[in-house]
């Protein structure tokens, strides 16, 4: 395992909403045609785009029609994705990151982080913990897919395994969208349940609208989507780290990120 230090000063929101998302240059391609996608850290769609660097990923793979291969890349190329397109039908492309780690130098941004990611009773946890108010760390990891329409664009999304996973229920590119997009959100192997989703919308003119949704009883959430929109849908959760983890990165706190990316077509 590879950890990174991420200064906390660098991320891009007061309340260190900091996603992570693959970001296809087009979300549909003919069935010869390149894949090509950014790696994206920012919010609301915008961000620094990373280049190829296996040091920064534990996996990056392609999966269609059952197949998985993984994304093969010239160090430090830009888009970090660039190979043909592997089959016919519905893309799935998903990345996990090596762990980083980040300190927090002011309480009160951890504290906004948890509110508007809806993470529970930290402050109660945190202190019945008995941790310090500053100077403590977090150690986060990047679970992010991409929907790409290849071709027909025919197929499903399917379950990968991840820590914590976002699975599109439609087909963004050829599924009845008017009453929304389904997805689930698990965390191991179950469904997690009464868990915020938060939706950014672009639409053709760039302009970003962020809606907060939650998972029911089976963790699924139904996504309000429009023709012509790209979207990022993203669900993090905080819990303690493991014993190996807290050794090795010195953090208490652990995040886990899901995000999934997707385009609705005209």
């Amino acid at each position: 395992m590879r950890v990174m230090t991420v200064c906390l000063a660098l991320l891009s929101t007061p309340v260190a909403a900091h996603e992570f998302w693959i970001e296809p240059l087009e979300w549909q391609i003919a069935a010869d045609d390149m894949v090509r996608a950014e790696l994206v850290n920012g919010d609301r769609f915008e961000g620094i785009r990373y280049a190829f660097l296996p040091q920064r990923f534990e996996s990056f793979t392609l999966h269609a029609n059952g197949a998985q291969r993984p994304v093969e890349g010239r160090l430090g190329a830009r888009p970090a994705l660039e190979m043909p397109a592997p089959a016919e039908g519905l893309l799935v492309a998903a990345y996990v990151s090596e762990p980083s780690v980040l300190t927090y130098d002011d309480r009160a941004v951890f504290d906004r982080f948890v509110d508007h990611k809806d993470l529970g009773a930290v402050a109660e946890d945190h202190a019945a913990r008995g941790l310090p108010e500053v100077g403590f760390k977090e150690a986060f990891t990047r679970y992010s897919k991409a929907l790409i329409g290849v071709g027909d664009a025919e197929g499903s999304d399917t379950r990968l395994g991840l820590a914590t996973e976002l699975v599109a229920l439609d087909n963004p590119y050829t599924g009845a969208l008017a009453e929304g997009l389904r997805v689930r959100l698990f965390m191991g192997d179950a469904p997690r349940a009464k868990a915020q989703v938060e939706l950014f919308a672009r639409d053709a003119e760039g302009a970003v609208e962020l809606t907060l949704h939650r998972t029911d009883a089976e963790g699924v959430a139904v996504l309000p989507v429009e023709a012509g929109h790209d979207y990022l849908a993203s669900a993090v959760v905080l819990r303690e780290p493991s014993a190996t983890l807290a050794e090795e990165t010195g953090a208490v706190w652990e995040s886990l990120w899901a995000a999934l990316s997707f385009a609705v077509p005209d």
